[in-house]
């Protein structure tokens, strides 16, 4: 299903964008396209891991079968470079209540990107949204309890000045889950 939602403000700019901002609007960084080494060691101990989020480094050193202390360098490098992000709970929003997944991309008139994005990160149903290129600007993962809602969630993002246009596809069924270990393998193998 695709979802075509415009505002009163029809601009669109046209033409080069200006180079991206030197940090990314929700707080992160520009992606940083740099390779990040990670061996097999390292792929492994990701994978441990994914399995076992909350396995002490003991037992994850057994399974690896190295000593404690590198399992843990180990780790503290992994973090350090950005590797792993944090361990903290992966939530389900289905089982939130939010059982409505969808995909909006939302076009910008030019020099709003700063705004847009602050508007954005205070509508908890945006789940991420990432500056992209082709005919829109921002890409966006929102959540909603129904149809009714997300109609509600859309209308809230486009309260702020700068949006001229959004596009909304529902998501009807998820037939790959968000899947970042088999990235470590295939890094580790230097693909």
């Amino acid at each position: 299903m695709i979802v075509d939602h415009r505002c009163h403000s029809r601009k669109r700019h046209r033409g080069k964008r200006s180079n991206l901002p030197s940090s990314a609007p929700f707080g992160g960084t520009v992606l940083n396209i740099v390779p990040r080494d990670v061996d097999d060691l390292d792929a492994r101990l990701i994978a441990e891991l994914a399995d076992a989020p909350r396995a002490p480094v003991l037992d994850l050193a057994r399974r690896l079968g190295v000593a404690r202390g590198t399992v843990q360098a180990r780790l503290d490098k992994l973090q350090q470079r950005g590797v792993i992000t944090g361990f903290g709970p992966d939530l389900s929003a289905r089982a939130l209540g939010y059982g409505v997944l969808a995909f909006t991309t939302i076009e910008i008139t030019q020099g709003r990107l700063a705004d847009a994005a602050a508007h954005l990160r205070e509508i908890p149903e945006v789940l991420e949204a990432h500056a992209t290129t082709g005919p829109g600007d921002l890409h966006c993962r929102l959540v909603a309890r129904s149809n009714e809602h997300l109609q509600d969630v859309i209308n809230r993002v486009l309260e702020v000045g700068g949006i001229a246009r959004t596009e909304t596809h529902v998501a009807l069924s998820e037939q790959i889950s968000l899947r970042l270990v088999p990235l470590a393998s295939r890094a580790a193998q230097g693909r």
